[in-house]
């Protein structure tokens, strides 16, 4: 009689991610042909950790290769530990080299692209061996990734991250804002300055927050306003150009659009807003921060850097 293996045999690294493979493929079939495998061999391995655990993973009622509730929680325990895997790795390899094998930074939407990409052309010049992730945030998400641990460094902070606990964070500069009309919208040929009940009228356009639990961040807008949500800042400048919303930009995004005519500036009468942008990253404990994040804080240290990645949106491309 075979003898089974056990839970520690059968719940490797590759294991989870086979499974994983296999929920997201939503078939033994589908998940086979992405791996490369015939499909009896992801049956046979998923039957390996179902009989170890005595549990049915996968229902396999229909052709479709649907979780069970023991299938989702073993999922979502099973991402927790291959993270743990690779920080585990990440550590070990800081301690031998003292590089990072990979650098995730937090990059708010009103960051410029175009000075992010220059870094990062730099970054792999002189770490070719580590690998590097952008994630886009705005409002309260880009302080909340780098909080939660979602990355190491965060960019364009618009929260003060206060006394946060394991956090670090330097001011980076400040960005006016203009409230900002296409030349076509109604809106642009009323009297100045415009007041709230005038505003009020028009759909307004909202970047929404990036935070993944608990409420979002707002701003700029008035109770009761019809609101388009848009992802980006860059899709925020793109409804605005096209007319179809209002509503406050970063001056130094909109300012090549207000200079060839694209976008007009209308006076208002709530007070001009200035935003205080920072930076953040988490504290590394004893082994103190990676030769990654020390580059990266190194080129921060820069006044020309810091006023480039808030200022320098000229070579923005909107059709």
């Amino acid at each position: 009689m075979p003898v089974t293996a056990t839970p520690r045999e059968v719940l490797t690294p590759d294991a989870l991610a086979l499974l994983q493979t296999v929920a997201r493929a939503g078939s033994f079939a589908a998940a086979a042909r992405e791996l490369g495998l015939v499909p009896s061999a992801v049956t046979y391995r998923v039957r390996q950790v179902e009989d170890a655990l005595d549990a049915l993973l996968f229902d396999r009622a229909s052709r479709q290769a649907r979780l069970t509730a023991a299938g989702a929680e073993l999922l979502r325990e099973g991402e927790r530990l291959l993270g743990e895997v690779d920080a585990v790795a990440n550590r070990v390899r800081r301690v031998a080299t003292g590089w990072e094998s990979q650098l995730t930074i937090a990059v708010d939407v009103i960051v410029s692209t175009g000075t992010m990409m220059e870094l990062a052309q730099a970054f792999f010049e002189v770490a070719p061996q580590t690998r590097l992730r952008l994630r886009d945030e705005s409002l309260s998400g880009t302080l909340q990734s780098v909080v939660s641990g979602d990355s190491d460094l965060a960019l364009g902070v618009s929260l003060e991250p206060g006394n946060t606990l394991g956090l670090q964070s330097r001011v980076l500069g400040e960005v006016p804002f203009v409230f900002a009309v296409a030349p076509h919208h109604p809106i642009a040929a009323l009297p100045e300055p415009l007041g709230d009940e005038v505003i009020l009228k028009y759909r307004a356009v909202a970047v929404a927050d990036s935070i993944q639990r608990g409420s979002g961040l707002t701003l700029g807008l008035l109770a009761g306003q019809d609101v388009l949500t848009v992802p980006t800042m860059r899709a925020k400048l793109d409804v605005q150009l096209r007319g179809i919303g209002v509503g406050f930009l970063p001056e130094p995004m909109a300012r090549p659009f207000l200079d060839s005519g694209r976008l007009v500036a209308r006076k208002v009468r709530r007070p001009t807003r200035v935003a205080r942008m920072s930076y953040a990253w988490r504290e590394a404990g004893a082994l103190g921060p990676g030769r990654g994040l020390q580059w990266w804080l190194a080129q921060l240290e820069s006044e020309a850097t810091r006023r480039a990645l808030l200022d320098r949106h000229s070579g923005m491309l909107i059709g």
